[in-house]
């Protein structure tokens, strides 16, 4: 762990600086140095309330505390990687609010090891949405892709444990810490995936799952990979948040039409209306995601 990474666990496991602020000056100066300079990027990002030097007595002051507990983390099987690490997943680095820390338990090479891409649906499929969530996760994870879902009810665990099921690599990203999986009933998959598959979280462990945390969480799910697919959902629903912010980020995305007197056809609608690639078949996915277009420049 390099001392960028240090310092930015640091504070964000003391909740020193905001995670937004953490990241907005590592994008400002990726050394964070701490000299002190009338010009200091905290100075300017805080509106002239934080100093450099500050920061420079409280972190040398709770550094050994820092590490005691990073500790007691890594022996509850819980790692962190922090934006500046170059384990950091370089796809999530390119959107517009990156967390300066994420929080894994299980494997992080899956972060790094295949192209990756995100399932996500209702959370009361029909039998139709639960075939079609089954065929593609389990095609896409035989073509050696991970399939990165939100551990939702519904769409989203139905996609984890296809997934599992047909021996593919899958990612949960969680809202909330890990200390308080949501929804319960998906609380045995979660211990799986913790330890065979993998959870992110950009929340410290004990930090309970709130109204708000599922957009960010949404995110998060689109950042780290090339394309999301919808498979059902209302036009007002999480699911379209997500492609929503897929588009943002650059990310392809891709919907799967249904029956026009099923509601949670209307949002896949919606998102073919407004130029998604129809999906009939993986091929339809492959075939606009021949390789990675998101790139990543470490800042000057």
């Amino acid at each position: 762990m390099n001392d960028q990474s240090e310092l930015l666990i640091l504070l964000r496991l003391y909740g020193i600086l905001s995670p937004s602020l953490l990241s907005k000056w590592w994008k400002e100066d990726p050394s964070l140095s701490l000299s002190e300079e009338t010009s200091h990027p905290l100075k300017k990002l805080s509106n002239e309330k934080i100093s450099a030097s500050s920061i420079r007595k409280l972190a040398e002051k709770e550094l050994p505390k820092a590490k005691r507990l990073i500790k007691t983390y890594s022996d509850n099987g819980i790692g962190m990687i922090a934006i500046s690490s170059p384990d950091y997943p370089a796809c999530l680095k390119t959107i517009h609010d990156p967390p300066p820390v994420l929080f894994l338990k299980g494997k992080k090479t899956f972060l790094n090891e295949n192209r990756l891409i995100g399932i996500v649906g209702t959370r009361d499929p029909s039998s139709y949405g639960k075939s079609v969530v089954r065929h593609l996760a389990g095609e896409l994870s035989n073509k050696d892709w991970t399939i990165v879902s939100g551990l939702a009810k519904g769409i989203d665990g139905l996609a984890h444990k296809e997934t599992i099921r047909t021996n593919g690599k899958t990612i949960g990203v969680i809202a909330g810490g890990f200390d308080h999986i949501y929804p319960r009933e998906n609380r045995l998959l979660a211990r799986h995936m913790a330890e065979s598959h993998l959870l992110v979280s950009e929340h410290l462990p004990h930090i309970k799952p709130q109204k708000w945390h599922f957009p960010m969480r949404n995110r998060l799910i689109s950042g780290l990979t090339e394309g999301i697919v919808v498979i059902q959902g209302k036009e007002r629903s999480g699911s379209l948040i997500t492609a929503y912010q897929a588009l943002e980020q650059g990310r392809e995305v891709f919907a799967v039409p249904g029956s026009i007197f099923d509601q949670n056809s209307q949002g896949p609608a919606r998102l073919i209306q407004e130029g998604a690639k129809l999906v009939a078949g993986i091929d339809d996915i492959l075939d606009e995601l021949p390789g990675f277009k998101v790139q990543y420049t470490d800042p000057v």
